[in-house]
């Protein structure tokens, strides 16, 4: 639990550094896509620091989607920040998507690329804005031809865009054969694995389907480079002698992101 804690850490952080750089060079006039958003809160986060894009859009399947605007619309902290921002008394939208002028929740397939482009559409989604999309081990569970079609698509439809992808790498090794097996012995098959081989690979699934640049760090030595006094207030929160183990773990995911165009904004320059 305390190796998936620190891990959860750094994920936690290199991301919002990734995107709160993008949000800097592009002054926030942008628009972001989270795809496979499941129950995150990075929308109210960035609307607390006075980091909001022009709009955020959620995407996830239909299911998680109903769950998390029944949470929305029945919490009076999570529905005020989205209302504040929002022209009209109250928020668009039925049990799959929700709709505002800043923030947008909708629930499709991300293997159904018409569907999809056909509902952020309908929520506002601009094609000419500088344009960041994350996802969090979303790719992974998505065949190589699925994931690649949507790296595609994304590279095709932003003339100016970013790219932030979190999953596994280096599951050829022993380590990573065993976290395959552990998983499907729950019944968890990374349909996607094959683009996990390495940083290069993941980096290449880029390069190969649209985008510009791509760079990709494992999670071990992106912890390594965060500010010693985070790290020193995580690790004094429980004792932990296990460090081959968390080092091993940490080697075994990674941070990749990609960008097109954008060179004016200076895109190419954003590191974590």
């Amino acid at each position: 639990m305390l190796l998936s804690a620190r891990g959860y850490f750094a994920r936690v952080h290199g991301i919002s550094e990734l995107i709160k750089a993008f949000l800097r060079k592009t002054e926030c006039h942008c628009q972001i896509l989270n795809l496979g958003a499941g129950m995150d809160t990075t929308f109210w986060i960035l609307k607390d620091q006075d980091l909001l894009p022009d709009k955020y859009f959620e995407v996830d399947f239909p299911l998680i989607v109903t769950r998390k605007v029944h949470s929305i619309r029945s919490r009076p902290h999570l529905s005020k920040p989205i209302l504040e921002l929002h022209s009209e008394d109250t928020l668009q939208g039925d049990g799959h998507m929700l709709d505002s002028k800043r923030y947008a929740l909708i629930g499709a397939d991300l293997r159904d690329l018409a569907t999809l482009e056909e509902k952020l559409k309908k929520c506002n989604m601009n094609t000419q804005l500088p344009t960041l999309l994350v996802t969090e081990c979303v790719l992974v569970y998505m065949t190589p031809e699925q994931s690649a079609n949507l790296i595609k698509w994304a590279a095709n439809s932003f003339e100016t865009a970013m790219f932030i992808s979190y999953e596994q790498v280096n599951m050829d090794d022993r380590f990573g054969q065993i976290m395959i097996e552990n998983l499907r012995r729950r019944q968890c098959d990374l349909a996607g694995v094959e683009p996990c081989k390495s940083l290069e690979s993941q980096r290449e699934r880029f390069l190969s389907n649209g985008w510009e640049t791509a760079s990709a760090v494992n999670m071990m030595e992106l912890y390594s480079r965060l500010p010693r006094a985070e790290v020193s207030r995580i690790e004094a929160l429980e004792f932990l002698d296990e460090l081959e183990l968390l080092e091993q773990l940490m080697c075994h995911y990674c941070l990749c992101w990609a960008t097109r165009g954008g060179s004016e904004l200076g895109l190419t320059e954003i590191t974590c």
